[in-house]
């Protein structure tokens, strides 16, 4: 079982003061907020590919690295970090090679229909299931959205940077799309 070997770990990692190399406090370090995607190639391989250390920087994930409400918990967090916790710039770094490039919205409800969602779970949803769930065609135009929406919220200060980036989960190379200054 996952958990009690988390647990287990854990202990230990407690035990012999693991902690103390990751030791920081909350305000990032350089001063900056990412938004990312949630693929795990690059829970390692971003921070390292960007020259980040444990407290550089606060780090956002979602599915895609995709910001698709100006107000939802996504923006709430850039803004947080910005306002509350000194960060001065903003980077959105997708990734080539994602999962949600193309993704088939009527395929990912089928699947979750043969996991006991119902018609009548999805019909409850508040939101369109197949707007809400949909992906996108161009990693490089999803990332332009994301910037356009961020560089147009009504909170976010006029002179805060916001850049665009690409990385390739194999190799790490970065492919610049926006620059915000």
């Amino acid at each position: 079982m996952l958990l009690e070997e988390i647990l287990t770990f854990n202990e230990k990692f407690v035990d012999d003061k693991s902690y103390q190399q990751y030791e920081t406090d909350g305000i990032p370090n350089k001063k900056a907020v990412i938004l990312t995607c949630m693929d795990t190639r690059l829970v390692e391989l971003l921070p390292k590919a960007l020259n980040f250390k444990n407290g550089d920087v606060k780090i956002i994930k979602t599915a895609g690295a995709f910001l698709t409400h100006p107000y939802g918990s996504v923006m709430r967090s850039i803004l947080i970090a910005i306002h509350a916790l000194k960060a001065k710039e903003v980077f959105v770094v997708a990734h080539h090679d994602c999962g949600m490039l193309n993704l088939d919205t009527g395929t990912l409800i089928e699947i979750m229909k043969s996991q006991g969602i119902t018609d009548e779970d999805i019909e409850k949803l508040p939101v369109n299931p197949t707007d809400w769930l949909k992906g996108f065609t161009n990693v490089e135009d999803s990332v332009k959205a994301s910037i356009s929406i961020i560089e147009n919220h009504l909170l976010l200060p006029k002179d805060t940077p916001v850049h665009g980036l690409v990385i390739d989960p194999h190799t790490g190379k970065l492919d610049l799309v926006s620059k915000g200054y």
